[in-house]
């Protein structure tokens, strides 16, 4: 099964396991990952699962949608590797990826 490495907002980084096929947040969530709170339940509705991209991984995902990208406007600690984490399908070829969790706003 793929691998990405996360970063939570201590600096802990971990290896987790998410099966293709679902979203950033969903396997961040099924993994224990707290700090990606997904209060609209992967709606792209609140940015609560607003994650950074690793600057090399960012070119591979999909662009993000007009719906994500309104979202993210309002997240104030946005960077231009900022994604919702309930936006990117995880797929195979993702094997690898890094993210940091976003501070909160």
């Amino acid at each position: 099964m793929p691998t990405i490495t996360v970063t939570q907002r201590s600096g802990q980084a971990q290896d987790i396991v998410i099966p293709a096929g679902v979203s950033l947040m969903e396997g961040l969530r099924d993994a224990g990952v707290e700090e990606t709170f997904a209060l609209c339940g992967g709606y792209c509705a609140c940015a609560t699962c607003h994650v950074y991209i690793a600057v090399d991984w960012a070119p591979k995902l999909p662009a993000p949608s007009e719906d994500e990208e309104d979202a993210l406007e309002g997240c104030g600690h946005r960077t231009r590797q900022s994604r919702l984490s309930c936006q990117v399908v995880f797929v195979e070829a993702l094997d690898g990826l890094q993210v940091r969790i976003a501070q909160e706003d």
